[in-house]
């Protein structure tokens, strides 16, 4: 809401800026940090001092009487070197901030243009781990910002079922433990945990003996071509993780559109119809000879962005006649912006949410308004190691012409998760800080190991706080609140780190009450809606209409009061901004921010015996801004908001 009142302010010192100086200029409009020096400020008379070869007050003086208050502002002052600073009607403000929607449609969005988000992409050999967990969240937490500011979003998951993941996990059943299909399909749950270990027994056992490779080979080329034992194995053990994996995922409130498996996109030869235009427009060559002689190569020496490389030429296709992934990933970029000119075939999951690709024997058809594919902008979630090999995509696109597609092909890249000593040590390893995590050796920390430790600290903290067994007077489940908990903590200490810093999950400082966490939301929520609680049991009115706010006058308003509603009133902004840059961190200081300054003002502006009616329905007001502000972030940032803590 607030952004509306910049653009009227800036609209107006454009104005102002071309009558009284004849100049074309966009001024900067910004939040001062204090109220007294007004809610809006531009320093566009300081900017343009050496340009107008005046001194800044004096600029901004000129401009303040040429110009009058936007609709909305009461009055312009002129402050400290040459700050123009406009103040605005707080009532009238107020009273329009109770009925609007805190984070609604952008006005800069093209509801008919898709934006594609991929993410979670986990292998299907093994559980998932800790850092697949960020992947997801902030995938997800993407997702739901885009969704919000009213951006038509389709949300992936790729399924690598066809991989050497896949298959080393096949020759360790088959060959290293002697297991039958139907052994496989027997085996009991948490079928994701007993593959966890098969992945570094079979590790091993390569390493005894590496004439055992050739088996992972064979195993390869039958799960590309979908035929035999091998792939018989292949298609059980990567259904069976997939359906963990889900599951694992729906704890923290993470599901999909579309699971999008490799093996389709070799059966329906997306691979084939990509190499065709890559070999046609000769963005590959054939090596002759040197140390790719026989495979099919990307030139990327004469790329700018690749200079420097010592090796800068990427193998599409091997010798052997297998494809790379990135070559497969070429293929499935293609698609995603309807430039293949083929389509997958669909089906229910098991039967239910979410889509897949799947063969057509067991095609139910999407409907209608089920349409995959075609997207105006597509951001794959990957880490940032990935990134050249997201570049060698980009590249492919730009050599087949798709510039604008090339353009609009982003890799939202993150920095990988380790553990704090105090957690490492707390789930079983040594006490260093920055554990590494090596699923071929088995090390790792286990997505569901990790949600347990956390619903149980939670549930610990919940029953210390309040004394009982486990059920207060209510009726509250508290396994039930220690799930939200769990959730909250986990998913707010991954989205709030920047993307660009490598971030140690500590269990203690996730599920912490208080400071920058999930839980301390939860709790602030919780503490508004009690207010509310407790105006009903008094007979009070529990809410303030907008048509009352607007008749209260202007001496209700104190600073910290007055702050609360006009920092709410920044959170469209800083979920666009967020959503724009992929800096999802921004939501999540925000509403911390926003949290803090209700805490703040809780005890010194009390509500319930406040006899003045103005200004107990003045605080009110403000609680309800906030109750309603937060609840948006916390929506957005995937934080489920208990009734009771």
């Amino acid at each position: 809401m607030l952004q509306d009142k910049r653009n009227l302010v800036a609209g107006v010192l454009r104005r102002g800026l071309s009558d009284v100086f004849g100049l074309d200029h966009d001024p900067v409009v910004e939040v001062p940090p204090q109220r007294r020096l007004g809610d809006l400020a531009s320093p566009c008379a300081l900017h343009l001092a050496r340009e107008l070869r005046q001194a800044p007050r004096a600029i901004a003086e000129r401009l303040l009487e040429a110009v009058d208050p936007p609709a909305g502002f009461n009055r312009i002052t002129v402050e400290g070197p040459g700050y123009l600073n406009f103040h605005l009607d707080r009532t009238g403000f107020a009273a329009a901030m109770i009925d609007a929607v805190p984070v609604a449609r952008s006005a800069t969005v093209d509801s008919r243009a898709k934006v594609i988000v991929e993410h979670t992409n986990i292998n299907p050999n093994k559980a998932a781990h800790i850092g697949h967990l960020r992947n997801a969240v902030l995938g997800d937490v993407l997702a739901r910002a885009l969704r919000r500011l009213g951006q038509t979003t389709e949300v992936q998951n790729y399924i690598d079922d066809t991989g050497v993941q896949v298959a080393d996990v096949v020759v360790g059943f088959l060959d290293l433990r002697g297991c039958s299909v139907a052994d496989i399909e027997a085996l009991p749950e948490p079928f994701d945990y007993v593959c966890w270990d098969i992945y570094s027994e079979v590790g091993r056992w390569y390493d005894g003996d590496p004439q055992r490779l050739e088996l992972r080979r064979r195993t390869l080329h039958a799960l590309e071509t979908g035929e035999g034992r091998r792939a018989e194995a292949g298609r059980l053990v990567a259904r069976r993780i997939v359906v963990r994996h889900l599951a694992t995922m729906a704890r923290i409130d993470i599901d999909y559109d579309l699971l999008t498996r490799e093996s389709e996109i070799l059966r329906l030869d997306f691979f084939v119809a990509a190499f065709e235009q890559l070999k046609e427009t000769g963005a590959v060559r054939f090596e002759e000879s040197g140390k790719n002689a026989g495979c099919w190569v990307m030139p990327l020496a004469d790329s700018e962005e690749f200079q420097g490389l010592e090796d800068p030429d990427k193998v599409i296709v091997r010798s052997d006649g297998t494809v790379t992934y990135v070559g497969k990933d070429i293929a499935y970029q293609l698609w995603k912006f309807g430039l293949l000119g083929r389509d997958f075939e669909y089906a229910r999951f098991e039967g239910a949410l979410p889509w897949e690709t799947a063969p057509s024997e067991t095609d139910a058809g999407a409907d209608d308004g089920d349409r995959f594919g075609e997207g105006s902008r597509v951001i794959n979630v990957i880490d940032a190691r990935q990134a050249y090999l997201q570049r060698i995509v980009r590249a492919g696109l730009e050599a087949l012409g798709h510039q604008d597609e090339a353009r609009d092909s982003i890799h939202f890249a993150y920095e990988m998760v380790a553990l704090s000593a105090k957690t490492a040590e707390r789930l079983g390893f040594s006490g260093d800080a920055r554990l590494e995590m090596s699923g071929r050796k088995g090390i790792g920390v286990k997505a569901d190991d990790l949600l347990d430790q956390l619903e149980a600290k939670s549930r610990d903290e919940i029953l210390e706080r309040r004394g009982d067994d486990g059920n207060d007077e209510a009726g509250e489940d508290v396994d039930l609140l220690a799930r939200q908990i769990a959730v909250a903590a986990l998913r707010f200490f991954m989205a709030r780190a920047t993307t660009t810093r490598v971030i140690a999950f500590d269990i203690d400082d996730a599920t912490s009450f208080e400071g920058e966490s999930g839980p301390y939301l939860q709790y602030s929520i919780v503490r508004a809606r009690n207010i509310r609680r407790r105006l009903r049991e008094e007979g009070l009115a529990q809410e303030v209409p907008g048509s009352r706010v607007a008749g209260l006058p202007a001496g209700v308003w104190s600073d910290d009061l007055w702050d609360l509603v006009l920092f709410a009133s920044q959170c469209q902004e800083v979920v666009e901004r967020a959503a724009a840059t992929l800096e999802l961190s921004l939501i999540a200081r925000h509403a911390v921010d926003l949290a803090q300054k209700f805490h703040a003002i809780y005890h010194r502006h009390p509500i319930l015996h406040e006899q003045d009616a103005d200004l107990r329905d003045a605080r009110l007001a403000v609680t309800q801004v906030f109750e309603r502000s937060l609840e948006a972030l916390a929506a957005i940032l995937g934080v489920p908001l208990p009734e009771r803590m």
